[in-house]
């Protein structure tokens, strides 16, 4: 049975809020139960301390035990402050009141047990061939120590999976790299442009045959946020809250566009502090935009690619996905994840191997503070963000340029669904 309560021309209050998470926590019984709650980090939209205090006050004031995980899947561990921001309310050697709050260490090999392997027939099928390896399955240990495991995070587009939220807080969530690498990879095969707002996926089919092994039992509050706030909240099953979410987040996250941009800027929030957490500025504008456009990422506070895998994008740069697969001898050793950025963040195009010539079908700016020859080494083109005023961008639609002050959760697309037919020409 799904609880669910959203609207459309307004928002809900905190009253209604606090109705589902009551309902939500007298039909589970959770009384006198272990519960843990895996919750975002800091790089999504999440009212996080309503949401904490009213679990606290609904859930965790009769439960033997009302913990956190924060899923991580490889970003940085969050600091004590930032975790107090995250809940809005003081975290102290890993509790906050008397609750306490874990980092999911996918950084430390004994974080996880094995629940097995997705066969290697099943990903061929869920993949429609392009995978064909079996998925070893791993999953945070700590699950295991909890009579209740609660999912509590936003649904978005989202570009590997289709939409955010749901099982995807499990794997790779609180799971470990290899379950992102390989999910992450397959999503760049199948191109994000392709799969950015879809429902059914083949990625997701794969994390929920993956979140079929875990054994406690698992339900999931998945909510859609029209800015800060919930124009929408759905508890049940991970699967069915996710479903149901999914809906809203269509109508309240994607834009249809008439005509494609030639140029945006793209101005990315704080909560974004490098370009592996930020890329979404660039995710969620592609399929609206013309071939030989143009997509500019605004942030002059992000100083760095990633700060997990900095190394590896040093390395091998951003390019197109068939970059990499027709010289795959190079980079067979780097994980398949962090190329799975790469050519999500450069977008679509194409490698000929015997000229060495790569064609991009639109250019990705960086308006940051990496500095500019850190950018060109990596395939990346540098406009110097001092040098850029808003007004210039602003009331030029009718000339296809566009300014996006909150970029990152909103996707953009074509009424056509056809960019590649539009090209800069017809304005």
């Amino acid at each position: 049975m799904i609880l669910g309560k959203s609207a459309i021309d307004r928002v809900l209050s905190h009253d209604e809020v606090r109705q589902i998470v009551s309902q939500a926590a007298a039909g589970r019984n959770l009384k006198g139960k272990r519960v843990l709650t895996i919750i975002p980090d800091g790089t999504r939209t999440m009212p996080m301390p309503l949401m904490f205090q009213l679990v606290q006050e609904e859930i965790g004031t009769g439960a033997a035990a009302c913990d956190y995980l924060v899923a991580l899947g490889t970003h940085s561990l969050m600091s004590e402050a930032q975790l107090s921001r995250l809940l809005g309310r003081p975290v102290v050697n890993g509790t906050c009141g008397n609750a306490r709050v874990f980092n999911h260490r996918w950084d430390l090999p004994g974080t996880f047990v094995d629940l097995g392997t997705i066969p290697a027939d099943q990903v061929a099928e869920a993949s429609g061939g392009l995978l064909s390896e079996a998925i070893l399955v791993k999953i945070n240990r700590l699950l295991f120590d909890y009579d209740q495991v609660l999912i509590c995070g936003p649904v978005f587009p989202h570009e590997v999976v289709g939409f955010s939220g749901g099982n995807k807080y499990l794997f790779p969530g609180v799971s470990t790299g290899e379950m992102i690498n390989q999910t992450h990879w397959l999503g760049a095969l199948l191109g994000s442009y392709n799969l950015i707002g879809t429902l059914c996926t083949p990625v997701r089919a794969l994390i929920d045959r993956a979140a079929e092994k875990i054994t406690v039992p698992v339900a999931c509050f998945a909510l859609v946020l029209r800015k800060q706030d919930i124009a929408g909240i759905y508890f049940g099953s991970a699967l069915e809250a996710w479903e149901a979410a999914v809906q809203l987040s269509a109508q309240e996250h994607i834009r249809w566009e008439d005509r494609p941009f030639r140029r945006v800027l793209s101005v990315l929030p704080q909560m974004y502090d490098d370009i592996w957490t930020g890329a979404k500025g660039m995710y969620k504008l592609e399929p609206a935009i013309a071939d030989d456009g143009e997509v500019v990422l605004y942030a002059p506070h992000i100083t760095e690619f990633s700060y997990t895998h900095g190394a590896f994008l040093e390395r091998i740069g951003y390019h197109c996905r068939d970059y990499f697969l027709k010289q795959w001898n190079r980079f067979g050793d780097v994980p398949r994840g962090v190329i799975a950025h790469s050519t999500h963040l450069i977008g679509q195009g194409t490698y000929d191997a015997t000229t060495g010539i790569e064609a991009l079908r639109i250019k990705v700016t960086l308006a940051t503070g990496i500095p500019e020859e850190r950018c060109r080494r990596l395939n990346l083109n540098y406009i110097d963000p001092n040098g850029i005023r808003f007004e210039d961008w602003q009331g030029r639609e009718d000339e296809g340029v566009k300014l996006i002050p909150h970029a990152g959760e909103t996707l953009y697309r074509l009424q056509n669904g056809e960019s590649r037919t539009k090209g800069s020409g017809s304005y």
